[in-house]
Formats: C-alpha cells, sequence, structure tokens
C-alpha cells in the first residue's frame, strides 16, 4: 500500500479548500482509496450557497457521473450472455428502428463508446418530457441519426442514458433503476447512492447546485455543451428532475460512494470480496474504443472507453500527467471519478458548483488531480 503520510494528508487538504476559499463552489467532496482503502475523506463549504455546512455523507447531483454505474450494468449482462457488445439494439427493441436503416445498425457497442451516432435531438431541449420514460423511449425509437453510426465520437449528453437504459429495461423486464441498484450500489455498498432519489426522495437531502458566472481567461475555450450554468442549476435543483429516472444524468451519490466504486475497477472489478466485473472486461471497457480531435457534440478532444472515458490527453480531467491507463467520468460542474489500475487508486471529487465551460472544469479537475497523485505515487 502506498505511503501516506500525515503531511501528504494536510498539503492535500490545503488543495482542497483553495477551491472553496477562491470561490470555485460552495461546498466540495474529495474521496481517494488507494489499494482498497479509503486514505483519503474529505468534506467542506456549505450544501448550498447560504446552507449548512456540507459533511461526507451529504448527498449531490452527480449529473454524467452516473454514466458508468449504467455501463457496468451493460458489461454484466454481456458477461453473463444476455447480450453481446456488437448486437444491435433494435434486436432487442424492434421499435428503434425500421431494418434496413442506418439507424437499424446501431450496436451495443457504440452506444457505450458515444458513436451510435445519435447525439443530441429535440429531446435534448425538453426538459419537461424527462420525467416520462415513455415519452424519452419514443423521443428515441422517432430520433433520426445525426451521423453515420460508428463513425464520428460525438457525446451522447442524455441520449446514452435514454439508449442504455431501455435496453436494461428490455433485457431484465428493468426498471433500470432498480436494476443497478441491485447489481452494482447495492452490492458495492454504495448506500448513498441513486439514479435519481426515487419518487418518495426528499430534495432536501440533496445539495443544492448553484450557477456561476465565467471567470476571466486569456480565450474563450468555444466548447462544452453551451448550456447556461444558471439554467442548468436550476433544472436539476427541481424536485421533479431529481425524481425523475435519467440514466446519463441524474444520479445522486457522494465522492466516498464514488471513489470506493472507482476502487472497485482499479482493482479488477473486485472489492473487499464483491466481484462486480471481471479482470477481462474491466480492461476490455477501459481500452481506447473511439478518439477524435474534436468531438461532434463537446467540440474538443475525446477518448472513449465502453462507458467511461480515457486518461492520456492533454486536455483531459485525470490530470497533467495521466496515462491511458486511467478511466472515468465527469459530471457537469466539478465532478469527476477515475480509477488508475497501475497506481490502484479511485478517486472522486464531487461539488454544488456549476460553471459554463469545460475548459474552466478541466483546469480545476487537473489541479486536484495532480495534487492527489503527488501523494499516492
Amino acid at each position: 500500500m502506498s505511503s501516506i503520510t500525515d503531511g501528504d494528508i494536510e498539503r492535500l487538504r490545503g488543495a482542497f479548500d483553495r477551491h472553496i476559499d477562491v470561490g470555485l463552489h460552495h461546498g466540495a467532496q474529495l474521496a481517494v482509496y488507494v489499494d482498497g482503502e479509503l486514505v483519503v475523506d474529505f468534506s467542506g463549504g456549505t450544501n448550498a450557497p447560504d446552507g449548512e455546512p456540507t459533511t461526507s455523507d451529504q448527498r449531490h447531483v452527480i449529473f454524467s457521473c452516473t454514466k458508468p454505474y449504467v455501463g457496468v450494468a451493460v458489461h454484466q449482462l454481456v458477461e453473463e450472455g444476455q447480450l453481446a457488445y456488437d448486437d444491435r439494439l433494435v434486436d432487442y427493441w424492434p421499435e428503434f428502428a425500421e431494418e434496413g436503416t442506418q439507424k437499424a445498425e446501431i450496436t451495443v457497442e457504440q452506444v457505450l463508446s458515444h458513436t451510435a451516432g445519435i447525439p443530441f435531438g429535440d429531446l435534448d431541449g425538453q426538459p419537461e418530457k424527462w420525467t416520462d420514460w415513455d415519452a424519452v423511449v419514443a423521443a428515441m425509437e422517432d430520433i433520426e441519426p445525426v451521423f453515420p453510426p460508428g463513425e464520428q465520437p460525438a457525446y451522447h449528453t442524455t441520449n446514452y442514458g435514454w439508449l442504455t437504459g431501455e435496453l436494461i429495461n428490455r433485457v431484465t423486464g428493468g426498471p433500470v433503476r432498480e436494476v443497478v441498484a441491485e447489481r452494482v450500489f447495492e452490492p458495492l455498498g454504495l448506500d448513498n447512492t441513486s439514479i435519481g432519489i426515487g419518487e418518495d426522495g426528499d430534495p432536501d437531502e440533496v445539495a443544492t447546485l448553484a450557477g456561476f458566472e465565467e471567470f476571466d481567461r486569456c480565450r474563450d475555450p468555444g466548447e462544452g455543451l453551451g448550456v447556461p450554468a444558471s439554467d442548468s442549476a436550476a433544472q436539476f435543483n427541481d424536485p421533479a428532475l431529481q425524481r425523475a429516472v435519467i440514466p446519463a444524468a441524474n444520479g445522486v451519490s457522494t465522492a466516498r460512494d464514488m471513489a470506493r466504486f472507482y476502487a472497485c475497477l482499479a482493482n479488477g472489478g473486485t472489492l473487499d470480496g464483491v466481484d462486480l466485473l471481471s479482470e477481462e472486461t474491466v480492461e476490455y471497457a477501459a481500452e481506447v474504443h473511439a478518439e477524435t480531435e474534436s468531438d461532434g457534440t463537446l467540440s474538443r478532444p475525446a477518448r472513449y472507453g465502453l462507458g467511461v472515458w480515457v486518461g492520456g490527453l492533454p486536455n483531459d480531467m485525470f490530470g497533467t500527467v495521466s496515462t491511458d491507463s486511467a478511466f472515468g467520468h465527469a459530471g457537469l460542474g466539478s465532478n469527476f471519478g477515475w480509477a488508475d489500475p497501475e497506481l490502484n487508486v479511485g478517486f472522486a471529487y464531487v461539488t454544488n458548483g456549476i460553471r459554463e465551460e469545460s475548459y474552466e472544469q478541466a483546469a480545476r479537475m487537473n489541479a486536484m488531480a495532480d495534487a492527489v497523485r503527488l501523494v499516492v505515487e
């Protein structure tokens, strides 16, 4: 096990506190597992602009950090022989596409690697429909490809969740929220993690999101989703959206739970006697399956595994000197979790602040990842 001294922890705490002190967000959590052991579990700031002190148990909306949890459930179905990566979605979901069309050739692997060619559509601008599963399924059945399937990597911001979620429903009988809980959250003891808060969930238990204005900077990065931070905060502070099933975007969790999830993956899919995935599946999922200099949605370089992002790019969030052995996923604001099998580290940083452009987020996440790597390597 890596030897982390009290001095190391103190310096890391200083880096964590500075992000709050300079106003990057109101509250945050940082958790790190090394060799299967929780070695860092920080919390600080407040759970709302004028809220109570943030604790390590405070639940936060984690946005797209939800995607890998759902991806793991798909990988488990592949391991069990209920699915194959090169299977077509239409084989399980006949209404998804008409035989003989481009869309009918979309595969499970293309969905997981953001190369399915249907990254966005009318539904993205209709959040009032996101609470109605039948409506989102119908939208996925009606949507037409933006790019030829399998050709252009383009981040499927919410469509990833509708596609994987309905696929899981069709194969298992669903519902996806319960399937992922039974297969991923409960075995690992992720007691504070769920897809949404459920129909009877209490929104007061979730940290309040705040949208911040952009910082002054030397250039406009021209990348990201282009949604004003205040709009995203208002949407996902809405109790109706928090209670909905949005498998790509409305997971609720803590940094401690997320770091435990990645600790399991960093350790080959096994932790504390729980076999989440085989080591071979983890390795396959963490390979680069799609890479681009300009993502069709985010307009920046990207490397996609299956359900995860892969490190090794100069602009990624895994750290300044990350390698392609690291994999994980970011969420809007400054939410990020990753696994590094070489170091056997699981990392998670969770906040309640959102800024508009991904460049600023990447800079913040890189700084925190570097601080962690400095003390564990």
